[in-house]
């Protein structure tokens, strides 16, 4: 009896075994499908490296910096790359070429999966219907090595593996090779589940040692000597934060910054509107990397906006002062805006009116011929006299009447 219930107990406990892994195996792929899609993109011939940027209505980015996330060829189906991408950012750009050519218009996704068929940069379709045969290449998460190698190096590669069991990421030595971007930095994604890397010239003995290293972006410089530093923040965004003060027009309401490293891309902030400013005395301020070097003053929840102010100094304080969404000054220190006021009219040179004396009466007409209409004085004596006779004549009669 005892044996038997040993029997049992073993069986169960040898499906739990088998059965527990599969069951997160599945929990993990069902997570996948609700939180991420498969994007497809066919593009021209001349389309090197394309490229995704994807973002939702509310401004919030998939990914960091553009260009975007790296398609891959889908090797089942010649002339489509594939990509997944987070369920959430529903409106497309597709890119190449490092980013100098991209699609136009609206391109935007219905939630699923979906397939873009570019064949010019002003011609691109989108569909939900698919345009490809078999199932999406399973979904392998990937983070991102960049490396700096000393100028001599012809060519830039990454090996990467899994420690102690030795499980290779790529095929072949030297491994993948690494892009070129900006700030000599080159680039390469390898699976996640990696935790060993070599940074290597493509040629005997230009290489660094074993790496070791957790599973999240890495940055690795190399030094002439093949001594290598490993961090896990880009070194060339470290410093300390800076302070951005503005001052906008009155209707524009609930003022944000949006700022990033340009031409890399790297934005300081995950979505669109950007880092809320607080109001200080006279000024809104915010605080941001002191990296950046680009900033756009908004407000109206993102509706009304300054245009891109690029090639600022890193690391110093900025001061903008808005007049409207085209008219706005940035300088290092406080800006005095007095001197932005536009000057006044000149006035006009008008004298003063001379306060007028009184005049004097002016003269009595001298008298006139008659003939002219005039009033002699003498004309009007001769009719005061025949006036009082009249009246005289006029008494006496009276009074003989009574008589």
């Amino acid at each position: 009896m005892f044996k038997k219930c040993l029997t049992v107990l073993l069986a169960i406990f040898t499906l739990a075994a088998v059965w527990l892994p599969a069951s997160a195996a599945q929990d993990a792929e069902t997570a996948v499908a609700d939180d991420m899609v498969v994007a497809y993109v066919s593009v021209p011939d001349d389309w090197e490296n394309p490229c995704i940027w994807a973002w939702n209505d509310d401004g919030t980015n998939a990914f960091e910096a553009w260009p975007g996330g790296e398609l891959e060829v889908d090797a089942a189906n010649e002339g489509w790359y594939y990509i997944y991408l987070p369920a959430f950012a529903d409106n497309i750009i597709v890119n190449a070429n490092d980013g100098t050519i991209q699609t136009a218009g609206e391109l935007k996704s219905s939630g699923g999966n979906f397939w873009i068929t570019v064949t010019a940069s002003e011609e691109a379709t989108i569909t939900d219907e698919k345009q490809t045969t078999g199932d999406a290449p399973a979904y392998v998460e990937k983070i991102a090595v960049h490396a700096r190698v000393p100028q001599a190096w012809e060519q830039v590669n990454l090996w990467a593996w899994l420690a102690p069991d030795g499980t290779n990421a790529f095929a072949a030595w030297p491994g993948e090779g690494m892009k070129a971007g900006d700030g000599g930095w080159f680039t390469a994604n390898a699976p996640a589940w990696i935790n060993s890397i070599i940074i290597n010239g493509g040629a005997e003995g230009i290489q660094t040692a074993d790496l070791t290293i957790e599973p999240q972006e890495v940055w690795v410089v190399v030094n002439d000597d093949l001594t290598a530093e490993v961090t896990y923040e880009n070194p060339d965004l470290s410093g300390e934060s800076i302070t951005v003060y503005a001052k906008v027009p009155a209707d524009w309401s609930e003022p944000h910054l949006w700022a990033w490293l340009d031409p890399e891309g790297t934005n300081a902030f995950s979505a669109w509107p950007g880092e809320p400013f607080v109001q200080d005395g006279d000024w809104y301020t915010v605080q941001v990397p002191g990296w950046i070097n680009s900033i756009i003053v908004n407000a109206n929840d993102g509706a009304v906006q300054t245009g891109d102010s690029k090639g600022l100094e890193t690391g110093r304080d900025i001061w903008i002062v808005v007049t409207d969404a085209e008219n706005y000054t940035v300088d290092y220190q406080e800006i005095d805006e007095a001197a932005l006021a536009p000057p006044e009219e000149p006035a006009q040179n008008v004298a003063e009116p001379e306060t007028a004396e009184p005049e004097a009466p002016a003269p009595e007409p001298e008298a006139e011929a008659a003939d002219d209409g005039g009033s002699s004085p003498v004309i009007w004596i001769i009719i005061g006299v025949l006036a009082v006779g009249a009246v005289a004549v006029i008494v006496v009669m009276s009074r003989r009447k009574s008589g």
